[in-house]
């Protein structure tokens, strides 16, 4: 999302004179935007524009701020945030939603509408979006769904992609990882397990179902021993502990305590256990 830097490029433009875009949907000087008059807020928290701008480094730029175009230049409308740290990040340009008049709210809410109308946004950027209209402009999530035309629960299941790990985001944002499979992931409440789980997914080409699977048996291990489903474990032991799994074709834990711990593996049957025995001790196997 965030501007491409082109050295020949920006010369050519320095040297011909570009028609300033004066509404819709483009990328703009940092620099022309002028910050907004009647900001309410003058005290901005530094450590959340750190945040934000440490997320722009990885994912880009998700939601564009809304500019009303003047003499000069812009002026913000909304996005103080997101301007101070795209400024932060050091990128010359910033996307934005130009308006001619938009000086109330329905026409700062039609800005964001306008621009979830664009046929390139994955999904964190509409996830982004619809979080912007809940919380900028005080939409309930039935609200957004109405404005947006999608299911309430379409927009409730997008806005919680917002919560995954930026490993899994990024790979969202670069089509690596489905929003389906990023879904199935919310599933999990230990963050390197699910780092873990969409990188094997995007490695081995995994299906959404595959994924559903993995975060369902991780959960099922956890319900069965609650001092390990309070343990984060290294994404080493949890990789071999899969491994395993797939070998032997059958359930695997592997209790992991730093310097020991123990494996337990699971059988069903008199016949289930001959079979693990050949394939953990019989040559060839």
């Amino acid at each position: 999302m965030a501007a491409r830097k082109s050295g020949l490029g920006r010369g050519l433009d320095a040297l011909i004179p570009q028609d300033r875009p004066h509404s819709g949907y483009a990328e703009i000087p940092v620099d022309a935007v002028e910050p907004n008059p009647k900001q309410p807020r003058t005290d901005f928290d530094s450590a959340g524009i750190d945040s934000l701008a440490a997320s722009i480094r990885a994912v880009g730029l998700l939601q564009p701020i809304v500019v009303r175009s003047v003499d000069e230049g812009y002026v913000l409308v909304a996005g103080e945030r997101r301007l101070r740290a795209v400024k932060q990040v050091g990128y010359p340009s910033i996307a934005a939603v130009i308006r001619d008049e938009a000086d109330d709210d329905t026409s700062l809410t039609e800005a964001v509408v306008e621009n979830l109308q664009r046929e390139d946004l994955n999904a964190l950027e509409e996830a982004a979006a619809f979080k912007e209209l809940m919380e900028e402009y005080g939409m309930t999530h039935d609200e957004v769904a109405t404005h947006v035309g999608r299911s309430r629960s379409g927009i409730t299941n997008t806005v919680r992609l917002l919560q995954l790990p930026t490993k899994i985001q990024a790979m969202l944002v670069s089509g690596d990882l489905s929003a389906g499979h990023a879904r199935a992931l919310l599933g999990s409440e230990d963050e390197a397990y699910a780092i873990h789980i969409a990188q094997r997914a995007v490695a081995e080409g995994w299906t959404v179902r595959r994924v559903e699977e993995a975060i369902r048996l991780r959960q099922t291990q956890g319900q069965t021993s609650s001092v390990r489903s309070k343990r984060i474990r290294p994404a080493a032991i949890i990789e071999l502990e899969e491994r395993l799994q797939d070998r032997l074709g059958t359930k695997v834990s592997i209790d992991y305590r730093g310097k020991g711990g123990k494996i337990t593996i699971k059988y069903t049957s008199a016949e289930d256990l001959e079979r693990i025995y050949r394939h953990l001790f019989e040559r060839g196997s």
